[in-house]
């Protein structure tokens, strides 16, 4: 079993930029494909981006592409989401997801991970 937990939310202006961390003590979180999702006040939970394992392939949403970047450091056994030029359409809480086997075709949907942390909250606004 894996927890993922989240760091990195705060407040911004728009046009900052801001990194988000998520970790988790399972060395097996290292060789887990592992996901960014969030969730604002109007929307339901969206995919943002993913880092597969093996390989570290990612893949983003067409909304944050060109923006964001999601990253591993395998020392520190944690992923990243780098958000650079970010708007207030970004503000939602960030989940970070993680499962040991995913398949590519259902990386985009929730119910292809099984591990979830709590969330953390970004918010963009002048």
């Amino acid at each position: 079993q894996v927890k993922p937990v989240e760091s990195g939310g705060r407040s911004v202006q728009p046009g900052e930029s801001l990194r988000l961390s998520c970790t988790a003590s399972e060395t097996s979180f290292s060789t887990s494909t592992v996901a960014w999702f969030r969730q604002s006040a109007e929307k339901a939970r969206e995919f943002v981006a993913t880092i597969k394992w093996p390989g570290d392939h990612t893949y983003y949403a067409d909304s944050v592409k060109g923006r964001f970047t999601i990253s591993r450091d395998k020392a520190k056994n944690t992923v990243y989401l780098q958000m650079n030029r970010l708007t207030p359409e970004a503000t939602a809480v960030y989940y970070c997801a993680a499962s040991r086997t995913v398949i590519t075709s259902t990386l985009r949907r929730e119910s292809a991970y099984s591990y979830w942390g709590q969330g953390t909250q970004v918010t963009v606004s002048s």
